[in-house]
Formats: structure tokens, sequence, C-alpha cells
């Protein structure tokens, strides 16, 4: 499709569908035109009415989100179907979504998950995740801790580091697949070097446990510094230990205080507690 906004315009106005869909991601991303919400699916709704899929799943977001057009997830529902029988898996995605958190639709866990096979087939990572969500979940009648694991992995290897923290966190526990640490290390690892800041205070608790790494614990403190400073409150529990302890680095109570205070600011309970039994007033 050209690029430039006229010529999409002109072959849009001639009835284009590809055309009409690619002007509504124009107009939605402010792409060579002032972006406009309205005009976006206006563009959509033209494509998605001569079934073009992909103008069908964006127009079942505009619905979803309430943008360009009033919010309804009634019609989110149909035209997200309609796009899902196209075998457009990121519309069968969101469909199964739908079933399962009963959006609009009544709820229906069995064919959620039917929805995701189809999409997460096509190697939708959204849905390889989520059918792994509802394999874990044990009010799912076709709960499969195993499948969970498997689909987890499916995600993890196409590099989602969500996928991997949780893939990680099956080998930890021994939830659908065997224990095995370093493993779990080793997924842990690939998330916490995309920023996940969940796996790296976990890979930094592995460091300093030594569990499927040797211990090291200038390694934890580096971990758990890389989540702490973003925020992550059990890293900042964590990075305030390894000080107090003098673990990795030199010991320093000040710095120990001022990482747990951090936390209890941010709602760690355990962090309050820890302030109370030091006898440090925490600062409101």
């Amino acid at each position: 499709m050209p690029a430039d906004p006229d010529l999409l315009r002109t072959a849009a106005g001639r009835g284009d569908a590809d055309a009409q869909n690619s002007l509504g991601l124009s107009y939605a991303q402010g792409r060579g035109v002032a972006k406009d919400e309205a005009q976006a699916a206006v563009w959509f709704r033209k494509a998605a009415e001569q079934g073009h899929a992909k103008a069908q799943f964006n127009l079942g977001r505009r619905y979803m989100q309430g943008r360009g057009v009033a919010k309804d997830e009634v019609q989110a529902v149909a035209w997200f179907r309609k796009a899902a029988v196209q075998g457009y898996a990121p519309a069968q995605s969101n469909l199964g979504y739908m079933y399962e958190s009963g959006r609009s639709i009544a709820e229906n866990k069995t064919l959620a998950a039917a929805w995701y096979r189809k999409a997460a087939e096509q190697g939708d990572v959204d849905a390889q995740k989520n059918l792994a969500r509802l394999y874990e979940n044990r009010t799912y009648d076709g709960q499969d801790p195993a499948q969970a694991a498997a689909w987890f992995r499916k995600a993890a290897e196409q590099g989602d580091a969500a996928a991997q923290r949780r893939l990680g966190e099956k080998y930890t526990n021994g939830e659908g697949i065997a224990r095995d640490q370093v493993q779990a290390s080793f997924w842990f690892r690939k998330a916490a070097e995309q920023g996940d800041t969940e796996a790296q205070d976990l890979l930094g608790g592995m460091y300093e446990r030594g569990q499927g790494v040797t211990q090291d614990y200038a390694q934890a403190v580096m971990w758990y510094r890389k989540a702490a400073e973003r925020g992550h409150l059990q890293a900042q529990v964590d990075l305030g230990l390894m000080y107090e302890a003098g673990l990795g680095v030199p010991k320093d109570h000040a710095q120990a205080v001022a990482w747990i205070s951090k936390a209890a600011k941010g709602g760690h309970e355990g962090a309050d507690d820890w302030l109370e039994e030091h006898g440090v007033e925490r600062s409101r």
C-alpha cells in the first residue's frame, strides 16, 4: 500500500479495502495526517464491512476501548468474531479473552481455550500466554499444569519476557515440569536481561542462595539493584538486606534503611515490619 496519505485516500475512496485499513491506521497513529480516532474508525469500518479481517479486528479494538466510537463491548465481540472466523490470530486471542472474562458475552472457559488455541497454534504470543494461564487456572475444568508449562515455553522461545519468567517459575516449583533450578535460572536470566523486574529479583535470589548458579553475592546485588532502581518493592527489601548483612557490598546500615524505607513507602508490609524491629521511624 502506498505510504502517501493522498494516494491512500484515493485508493480508499475507490473502495480498496487494504487502502481503507491502511488509511485508518494512518489516522490512528497520526502518520502523515493529523491523528483522528474518529476518522480512523470510519475507514476501519469501510474496510471491515468488505470483510477485511485486520480492519474488523481494528474496529473491534476501537469499540473495546471507546476510541473514535462510543465504547460498546457487544460490538467489539461481534467484530472480533468476524475476524476470528477468518483465521486472524489477534482477533481469535481477543475473542478468547472475552469468553474467559465474560465481557459482554456469556463466560465460557472451554470456548476461551478453543479460541486461544487457534491463535496460539499460529504463533500468537499473547494467545500462547493466555492459554497457558487458563490451563493453570483451578476454576477451569481442563486445568493441566503440563499444558500450561508447554504453552509458556512456546511463548518464551519467541522471546516474550513475561513467559520466560513464568517458565522459570515452573522449573523452580516443578509445576507441570520436572523441577530444575539450572533451567529456572536460564529462563529468569533471559527475562531479566529484557528488563523484567520480577525476573531480575528472582535471579538475584538464585545468586544469593546459589540455586541453579554458582553462589555470587555481587551478582545477587547487581540484579537486586536493577529491579530496585525501577521500583520493585521486594528487590528494594532484598537489596537493603544485602547492605545490612554486608553481602556483595560493604556493610552499610544507612543504605539498608534507605532501600527498605523505599519499599515501605511503596506498601511492602514486610519492609514496615523490618523497620519497626530495627527501631527505624518511617518517614511519612
